[in-house]
């Protein structure tokens, strides 16, 4: 019998991997049978990352390299290919957040935002597209948010790169579903990370969270890995183009 839902022969690429919800993602893959690599710009922590999950008995690796870097990119995904083999599916993962007035939003930090948040999620797609264009499959899940939906004050520049994120994913389907690849988005609403950290830390926007999600809660990284391993699994094969947002139902009410 056929099993779906596995992920046993896939090898898969997760960039900003080192920690939260990108290490929760190494993990549940691996789990699901896949040979995963753990992507960060920082050697160290990658190869910690790498020591931490083998230790658990998980097929992974890691490989260095920032996501801004268009050619760097295009560089480190060759050499990957050379050296393990196909990359069958991509997380496009790696991502900031900015909490600022929007009129105090410095063009700089704009441009620092958008250059992992958008940039970073075409240089590494289509570095990973043109070997799966060649081979007539591929999975490209890319990480959007609920903010991909929805804007809330002060992280304008998050939203509208996540907002892009979603569309970039219609286009990616647009353009690649036709040579044999599936490209959709998980959006996660509120996790418990240190991304969220200073949200997690403030009571108010706790409660606030908690009375307007109807699960009543903070999500747990771990529960985002079903959706994930479903988008990447062979049970996703004719879903293509679309954004699961796994959000406790925050997007659903009003």
């Amino acid at each position: 019998m056929i099993d779906s839902f596995g992920l046993h022969g896939r090898r898969a690429l997760i960039t900003g991997s080192v920690r939260g919800i990108g290490l929760a993602l190494v993990r549940g893959l691996a789990q699901a049978g896949a040979q995963v690599v753990i992507n960060g710009r920082d050697a160290e922590r990658a190869q910690g990352a790498c020591a931490l999950l083998r230790d658990e008995g998980l097929d992974v690796d890691y490989s260095v390299f920032d996501v801004t870097d268009h050619q760097g990119v295009a560089t480190a995904i060759d050499a990957l290919e050379q050296r393990l083999g196909p990359i069958d599916i991509l997380i496009n993962n790696a991502g900031l957040q900015h909490r600022q007035a929007l009129q105090e939003v410095s063009a700089e930090d704009w441009r620092r935002l958008m250059s992992t948040n958008l940039d970073g999620v075409f240089n590494v797609s289509k570095a990973v597209a043109r070997h799966m264009i060649g081979r007539r499959r591929g999975k490209i899940i890319n990480i959007g948010s609920v903010q991909s939906e929805l804007a809330r004050p002060s992280i304008t520049p998050y939203a509208a790169s996540k907002g892009a994120v979603r569309m970039l994913t219609r286009g990616m389907c647009a353009d690649w579903a036709g040579h044999g690849l599936q490209i959709n988005a998980l959006a996660p609403g509120y996790f418990q990370t240190e991304l969220n950290q200073a949200l997690v830390d403030d009571p108010a926007f706790c409660e606030w969270l908690v009375q307007r999600t109807p699960a009543g809660r903070w999500g747990k990284v771990e529960e985002l890995c079903g959706a994930a391993v479903f988008l990447a699994s062979p049970a996703a094969d004719f879903v293509n183009g679309q954004t699961l947002f796994v959000d406790g139902g925050l997007t659903s009410v009003v």
